[in-house]
């Protein structure tokens, strides 16, 4: 079987990261790039990486996407451009009208029914009638917050109520995240943007508390309630995209919540931010779900949400590709695991 080919579209912090992490797989080769930047427009994909090309072939990155992607130019593309259904939706149709398998960075992607059910089945419908198949995932959503507490589960009888607490760092997302979470912005611009809808924060938790509800079959009541206050840092902070004064939002605590049957059955928390540890929080990653058994799940510090992105995009492309032809989510598809051997491996024909 030949590598598996591999285009990615967007090589901000995200999508650069997939190049080096595939760069050390074995069966998997990258064959195309796209992206907007035009500092990295006609530059070499390992000029850019600074990375060692050895004896792969060439890739030269390119602005226009219809530079890049043939129909069936590669097995697969990884998406890393957009946060919503809506904004990636007409790149996904485009990829999918290639006849190429999507992987999408997108956090409403993880989920995309719970917000956008009509969008959704159209990809469903793309996807089917180009016969390939549609993932949105990542860290969180994808895994942390939404698939790990659904897995734990299984070892319950019966299930009362779900609590998922992520503190987490922002430092390793690139300019898109900061935006989201107004990091480096005064305060009294954090609660006017929050007001007008144009600060998002963690986007999220209605694909995740919706993930969590339709697999182990409980019924929402309705749409779920969240609020987010400004995290304002003590002292300056810096990451390689974005700075921030002293008095200024470093970050964005979210809660969420879900009801069913009039009980508050799903609990959000998620307080993140740049460089946390420079004001002695700790980082972590907690699941506490209240049932028979209870159980409660403790990682320290968080697993980092850069790589964790990262690896959970570039470990899923065999069972993607191997998958029957639509939308898919983390629910449809063999677990997540580290792929140490040859990729081509797992694939599944």
């Amino acid at each position: 079987m030949e590598n598996i080919k591999v285009v990615i579209w967007g090589f901000g912090a995200m999508g650069s990261g997939m190049a080096k992490m595939l760069l050390k797989k074995q069966g998997v080769e990258i064959v195309g790039v796209c992206d907007k930047d035009p500092n990295k427009i006609d530059k070499s994909m390992y000029e850019v990486l600074g990375a060692d090309r050895g004896d792969k072939r060439e890739v030269i990155i390119k602005g226009n996407e219809q530079e890049v992607f043939t129909e069936k130019c590669a097995d697969i593309a990884l998406l890393c451009t957009d946060s919503y259904v809506k904004g990636a939706f007409n790149k996904i149709k485009y990829i999918a009208e290639k006849k190429i398998n999507i992987i999408s960075t997108a956090e409403e992607m993880a989920y995309s029914k719970a917000q956008s059910p009509e969008l959704s089945e159209e990809i469903d419908k793309i996807a089917k009638a180009n016969g390939v198949s549609v993932l949105g995932t990542g860290i969180n959503p994808g895994l942390i917050m939404d698939l790990l507490a659904v897995v734990l589960t299984g070892a319950c009888e019966e299930v009362e109520s779900i609590e998922c607490e992520r503190v987490n760092s922002l430092s390793p997302f690139g300019p898109t995240v900061m935006e989201e979470q107004g990091v480096g912005i005064k305060a009294e611009d954090f609660i006017k943007r929050v007001e007008d809808g144009s600060l998002a924060g963690h986007v999220g938790f209605a694909e995740s508390i919706r993930m969590i509800t339709d697999a182990i079959g409980w019924k929402l009541d309705g749409p779920i309630s969240q609020g987010c206050k400004p995290i304002i840092s003590n002292v300056y902070r810096e990451t390689p995209y974005a700075k921030v004064e002293a008095g200024n939002v470093a970050g964005v605590n979210m809660v969420g919540h879900g009801m069913v049957n009039g009980e508050r059955k799903i609990n959000m928390i998620h307080p993140q931010q740049i460089e946390p540890e420079l004001e002695g929080v700790s980082t972590g990653d907690y699941i506490r779900i209240k049932g028979v058994p209870d159980i409660n799940m403790a990682i320290n510090p968080e697993i980092p949400g850069g790589i964790g992105t990262i690896a959970m995009c570039v470990n899923m492309i065999p069972h993607v590709i191997s998958a029957r032809a639509g939308l898919k989510t983390m629910l449809d598809l063999p677990v997540p695991r580290a792929i140490m051997g040859d990729m081509r491996d797992l694939i599944q024909l």
